[in-house]
């Protein structure tokens, strides 16, 4: 493979046989080189493809001036989300987690140390990426011998929320924040708590935390279900009210009107978590 640009002494760029760059690492791998030579393929120890451009473009600065193991770490990091979580990611997480990694370690040499005032709402709403932030926090001991919060484990999950979302800004705060504030509008509208190990609160957080995704990103749904939610407002008169609590927090908050498949839908999903109250 021959040299398309070196990043640094163990980076280079080159291009395989489709015509596709590879970001090529390994220790030495572009000592004393320049383009147009070959790479030593013996050198190699790692490959990356990064399909999206204008993300290969970020990854590939980013590489120049991070470290190749803490680029390895975040890839190793990466492929335990990806099992854990059995889902596919945003190719972005490559550049937003190593950065993040980066930055953390260049915060903690000069002892500042950030907490996350999210991180037990983050360990609640999104239980199997917070695990990938604390198998992440175990990696970075055994591989950088670096000590971190837990408070951390709750940012690394947010990447790995915000990559399954498919989106490069950062919704997973708002997300948890919108969640937390929708759960307490209707704790305090029955004056109760809920068994968070139920499979009925599992399923009332993952509608609101969708509901909350769709809130943020525009993506809402169409008004077709004024009939039914008539039928329902009738059956289930406390549940209709606590979802028009959430209706008057959404439009004072977001300034957006519910529609009545958004508020049927709230409606069903608080009956199941109040049914037996």
């Amino acid at each position: 493979m021959i040299i398309k640009r070196v990043l640094n002494n163990n980076t280079v760029i080159s291009s395989n046989s489709k015509g596709l760059d590879v970001l090529l690492m390994g220790r030495g791998v572009a000592f004393g080189k320049k383009k147009g030579q070959p790479v030593a393929i013996e050198q190699v120890e790692k490959t990356f493809i990064l399909h999206d451009r204008d993300t290969q473009n970020k990854f590939t600065e980013l590489m120049i001036n991070v470290p190749m193991e803490q680029i390895m770490v975040a890839e190793k990091i990466i492929n335990f989300g990806k099992i854990k979580l059995g889902k596919g990611l945003n190719e972005i997480l490559y550049v937003n987690l190593t950065d993040h990694i980066h930055s953390v370690i260049e915060r903690y040499k000069e002892g500042i140390i950030l907490k996350n005032p999210l991180r037990w709402d983050i360990a609640r709403f999104y239980p199997d990426e917070y695990a990938v932030g604390e198998k992440a926090l175990e990696i970075m001991r055994s591989e950088l011998k670096l000590e971190l919060e837990i408070d951390e484990a709750a940012f690394i999950a947010t990447h790995f929320v915000n990559a399954e979302t498919d989106q490069t800004n950062d919704l997973a705060y708002e997300i948890a924040e919108i969640t937390k504030k929708i759960e307490t509008i209707v704790k305090d509208f029955y004056h109760t708590e809920f068994d968070e190990a139920s499979l009925d609160y599992y399923r009332f957080i993952t509608h609101v935390k969708f509901f909350a995704q769709r809130l943020l990103t525009g993506d809402h749904y169409d008004d077709e279900d004024s009939e039914l939610l008539e039928t329902l407002k009738k059956k289930y008169q406390n549940e209709y009210q606590a979802a028009l609590k959430i209706k008057e927090f959404v439009m004072e908050i977001f300034d957006y009107e519910l529609s009545s498949t958004e508020i049927l839908y709230l409606t069903t999903h608080i009956r199941r978590i109040t049914k037996n109250l």
